[in-house]
């Protein structure tokens, strides 16, 4: 590095180390001011850093905003590492045109940026108080990897022109209890929140994603409020990911974020390499959210309080995977969401009470793992603490669109099983009886065999009497079996019936016989009208 000393155009009441940032600034150099102990350099680390250090932010301002023009042959950038910024860093409402990358600084007031424009901006390994960026526009990226904030990051409305890199943040509450407002914020491709640590709300309400957003492997925690993730109305290009992030434990070195952080559905780790699963305590709101691909809850954890919520109502997306670890406490609401493909394990959902699926549209199941219908049943069940059709017509109608039909049935059986629990007693009786029977109609082949129980019984009680013909000269030749199905086959006649004189108990036979030939008959047209219906 070059002496500080040799630029004549340098204010003189800069310090020295101010005067070394202002010379690599007109080179467009890295000013390090590191001293090459990992405890000493760490900005986290609660350890003075004495003047040699030490810059004042009024200096780095003047730098971003109205700095000297650049050496011949080069193009000014503030690059620096290792350095306290003392006072308050304030660019409101500038435009910063220099490329700004700062790695391992300390900042000992808050950093006040709102409206203000940068091409890029990169705060890489910073500690700093507070981050005020509402109405933040940048050309390029906002980075912020392995910062430490302790009073929230407030990005409202702000316009990231390309990514937006937040890995392995670690960000405390504001005086709202949020430790990331960015309602409002638009990013042109990607969003990286991947390891982070929250502790207070992540409000991202009426977001954009242009690409894909991702929160692997974070940890969101909010013990002041009902919600962890407050993201209403968020859109998403492509997919949300709240899945497992791999950590490789080989150095971060000097490259570009996320470092190192493995990434994919059914990551497989590698040696050397540690699983961190996404995590929320706290409620979740992703209401009335658009993602074009896909939203991947895979080996999520929701840890809830039994008021708190994982809402996803109304939400759109061609896929959800719901692959999450059962949530303890709390309810899953997926009411009103219309999704094509459901991608999950019976081991994911909640219990009875817990789930509420009202209006829920799915046009396809792929469930992983074992999930029989007894078990998909089950889950209809937990969503509805009192009766609805619509659940069941639901899963009904996606078993027979996927060619399943025998399953669709019982679905439909279910359903009917389970209005019948809502009826009076009369009501109630005969829903019973027509389970016996029939089975509502939708097994048919339980009414033949009755049917064909009954005629047997008939032909052999009737082939034992004689009966003495209504109009003698005028009747049909007797035939017990014929007698018998004329009996039990409503509205056809075949000739039999209305042409012998019955005496006795043999009236009471046949009697019996026509009742519960009409029964078969009813329900088994309630069957085939329900069938058709919905064929």
């Amino acid at each position: 590095m070059s002496d500080p000393q040799q630029d004549p155009e340098a204010p003189d009441w800069l310090s020295a180390a101010e005067r070394g940032m202002w010379q690599a600034f007109r080179n467009g150099s890295a000013y390090d001011l590191r001293v090459h102990d990992p405890l000493a350099d760490d900005p986290m680390v609660d350890r003075p850093w004495g003047p040699e250090r030490t810059v004042r932010a009024r200096v780095m301002a003047l730098l971003l905003l109205s700095g000297p023009d650049a050496r011949p042959g080069r193009v000014a950038a503030l690059k620096v590492r290792g350095v306290q910024i003392e006072g308050v860093l304030d660019l409101s409402g500038g435009t910063v045109s220099p490329y700004v990358e700062l790695h391992g600084c300390r900042f000992d007031s808050e950093l006040l940026l709102p409206e203000c424009r940068f091409s890029t901006l990169r705060l890489v390994g910073c500690a700093f108080p507070r981050l005020e960026a509402a109405r933040l526009h940048t050309e390029g990226d906002l980075h912020l990897p392995r910062c430490r904030v302790e009073r929230g990051i407030r990005l409202t409305d702000a316009q990231i022109g390309t990514d937006l890199l937040i890995n392995q943040i670690v960000v405390h509450r504001d005086r709202n209890d949020r430790a990331i407002a960015a309602d409002g914020l638009n990013v042109a491709q990607d969003l990286q929140a991947e390891l982070i640590e929250s502790y207070g709300e992540v409000s991202l309400r009426g977001a954009r994603i242009g690409v894909s957003m991702s929160l692997r492997g974070s940890h969101l925690r909010n013990p002041y409020g009902k919600l962890a993730l407050n993201a209403p109305q968020l859109t998403v290009e492509r997919t949300l990911y709240l899945t497992p992030a791999g950590l490789s434990s080989a150095a971060y070195g000097n490259t570009t974020p996320p470092y190192g952080i493995g990434r994919g559905l059914g990551h497989v780790p590698v040696r050397g390499m540690r699983v961190q699963r996404f995590e929320c305590e706290g409620g979740v709101r992703l209401d009335d959210g658009r993602f074009g691909d896909a939203v991947d809850l895979q080996e999520a954890r929701f840890t809830m309080e039994d008021d708190q919520e994982l809402s996803l109502r109304r939400i759109q997306a061609p896929e959800l995977r719901f692959l999450c670890e059962r949530p303890e406490r709390g309810k899953v609401v997926l009411s009103g969401a219309k999704i094509i493909t459901l991608v999950d394990r019976s081991t994911s959902w909640p219990g009875p009470g817990r789930l509420s699926m009202g209006g829920f549209v799915y046009e396809t199941l792929v469930p992983l793992g074992h999930f029989p219908l007894v078990r998909r049943l089950e889950w209809v069940t937990a969503a509805t603490a009192e009766y609805a059709p619509e659940p069941y017509e639901r899963l009904a109608a996606v078993k027979r669109a996927g060619g399943e039909d025998s399953e669709a049935r019982e679905v439909l059986l279910a359903k009917q099983r389970r209005q019948r629990e809502t009826m009076p007693p009369a009501g109630k009786a005969w829903g019973y009886l027509q389970d016996w029977v029939v089975a509502y109609g939708y097994r048919p082949g339980r009414a033949a065999l009755w049917m064909a129980v009954l005629w047997a019984a008939g032909t052999f009680a009737f082939s034992r009497y004689d009966p003495e013909p209504i109009s003698p000269g005028q009747h049909p030749q007797w035939s017990a079996p014929l007698y018998a199905l004329d009996l039990l086959v409503p509205v056809i006649n075949l000739g039999q019936d209305g042409h012998w004189r019955l005496e006795g108990g043999w009236q009471w036979a046949a009697a019996v016989l026509i009742l519960l030939g009409w029964i078969l008959a009813t329900t088994v047209a309630a069957g085939a009208s329900r069938l058709l219906r919905r064929g």
